[in-house]
């Protein structure tokens, strides 16, 4: 039986100013009609290269050097612009990472979704417009009608996804390609966003390929998973099977890497003095609403936690819960109202001491490092501000794993990974006794993750430095964190041991972001 989309020995290379990179070498793999098969591997294996491939998407310095690509038998690297053009979107649809920059902020949602029924439908407007309201509806996107008039920045990150998936799904494709569809979402709308796509292969029969790093994920929506390394298919087999006995030594890092909550990588709870407390913080932003107000006007309200001398605090909750706004109070990024006390003293303002204890790292390093600044330049700044010495930056360098010599590369010299690590030698640079984390490690690959956690619990074994952990991963927080405070809708909700969780003494809350969590692979049920 031919399968339905059949990928066999592609080899793809990219001209660079320093020769050629070979980014795909000998790659095989097939999708049954009907099958979702799940890729997986780290950033930089050729995941979504493979998927660039596929629809005819590649960068003008792409060179496909040997193989074939072949859809339904018809092979798809011989076709023109046009005939790809009308492949794609008709036969083939796609869902990418991020829903912000994959909808055109210039035109209405509704626009976004007709003008592809139009085009591979043949629909005409008021039948295009028709089935848009329905797909939006098919989707669980309430409101429908009101939607299709609204734009891109005038709904959340889950409603864009929807969204795409309805424009990706509209034109009935026989085969969608999901390129980490959840990666950008907290892990509750993440969760919905893949019962929406089991609905949506149900009713409609559609073949898959998951492209992601998350193993979890791909366990629970795959029946079949191949491994992608440097370019290379590494190993294939059955989802369920494995994960559970990788063969690969390659699979099984990543497996290992993979957070499980009940291998606990810190010590009991230090039960030490108090270093931190935030009493009643509140933050307010002057916005228009489009739906129902949230608390303290769009805000966070009435926020109350303390965190002890080198203890690990764990802060999750969905998108907009005020997670964020929480650390930006915290350092002053943000005008909050309520009070700080440092060591028992209150922090009336936020003095050279408060900036120099409490420092951040932020999720996303490519808006937080400067990208006109040397790396050596990223890190003399705090030195400078905090009475160190240049003479230190190769040893805070070497203190985040990374090589003396990085000090005179530029960030986009660097992998995610390698400028996460630059933040945090950055916010050791000012010997702080506390380090807000914030959602660092949600866009890394999993072993990048594990190696980042690992750093941090060095730099707390040698420096004692507390933790403020923000995070939509409980699988994760488990593993690291002593205490647990959970947020929704700008409000404190609960507060644990980390340990207690899975006792029944949780807020109905947490336990439905236990639910919505992946289990660790090799403990799935499987699809």
């Amino acid at each position: 039986m031919t399968a339905l989309l059949e990928v066999r020995n592609l080899t793809l290379d990219y001209a660079t100013g320093r020769g050629s990179f070979r980014a795909l070498e000998d790659v095989s793999l097939s999708v049954e009609a009907g099958e979702v098969l799940g890729l997986v591997g780290e950033s930089g294996s050729g995941k979504t290269s493979l998927a660039m491939a596929v629809m005819g998407h590649l960068a003008g310095n792409a060179r496909l050097t040997a193989g074939s690509i072949r859809l339904g038998g018809a092979e798809l690297t011989a076709l023109g612009p046009a005939a790809m053009r009308a492949t794609l979107g008709r036969r083939i649809g796609m869902v990418f990472q991020n829903p912000s920059t994959s909808l055109n902020p210039t035109l209405t949602l509704g626009r976004q979704i007709t003008e592809v029924l139009e085009r591979h439908r043949g629909l005409s407007g008021r039948e295009a417009w028709k089935e848009a309201v329905a797909w939006l509806e098919r989707v669980e996107l309430r409101h429908a009608e009101a939607l299709m008039r609204r734009y891109p920045h005038e709904v959340s990150g889950g409603e864009k996804q929807r969204v795409v998936i309805a424009t990706a799904f509209a034109p009935h494709p026989e085969i969608v390609l999901f390129d980490e569809p959840t990666t950008a979402l907290d892990v509750i709308t993440g969760a919905r966003i893949l019962e929406l796509f089991h609905k949506l292969r149900a009713e409609t029969g559609v073949a898959g390929l998951y492209i992601s790093h998350d193993l979890g994920l791909v366990a629970r929506v795959a029946e079949n998973v191949a491994v992608m390394r440097g370019g290379r298919i590494v190993e294939t087999g059955r989802a369920t099977h494995l994960f559970a006995h990788p063969t690969h030594d390659y699979t099984r890092r990543l497996v290992d890497a993979v957070p499980r909550p009940h291998r606990r990588l810190v010590d009991d709870n230090p039960g030490s003095a108090e270093l931190l407390r935030a009493e009643a913080i509140g933050v307010s932003y002057a916005r228009r609403r489009l739906f129902r107000a949230s608390p303290a006007g769009g805000g966070i309200d009435g926020v109350s936690f303390a965190i002890g001398e080198g203890e690990i605090l764990g802060l999750v909750g969905e998108s907009g819960s005020g997670k964020s706004t929480v650390a930006r109070a915290l350092t002053g990024l943000v005008r909050a109202t309520g009070s700080l006390r440092l060591d028992g003293v209150p922090v009336t303002r936020m003095r050279h001491d408060y900036r120099r204890a409490v420092q951040i790292v932020f999720q996303h390093p490519d808006s937080s490092l400067n990208p006109r600044h040397r790396v050596r330049d990223i890190l003399a700044r705090p030195l400078r501000l905090y009475g160190g010495s240049l003479a230190q930056i190769p040893t805070l360098l070497r203190n985040v794993n990374l090589p003396a010599d990085y000090a005179s590369r530029w960030p986009h010299q660097l992998s995610g990974g390698e400028k996460q690590r630059v933040a945090i030698a950055r916010a050791f640079a000012a010997r702080p006794r506390l380090v807000i984390c914030d959602e660092i490690t949600a866009s890394l690959d999993v072993s990048v993750q594990a190696s980042t956690i690992e750093l941090l619990l060095q730099l707390r074994r040698q420096h004692g430095t507390a933790y403020l952990f923000i995070t939509h991963d409980l699988n994760l927080i488990r593993q690291i964190a002593h205490r647990l405070i959970v947020m929704r809708e700008g409000r404190l909700v609960d507060r644990l041991d980390v340990k207690a969780l899975g006792s029944g003494r949780e807020h109905p809350y947490t336990r439905a972001l236990m639910a919505a969590s992946p289990l660790p692979v090799g403990e799935e049920t499987g699809p």
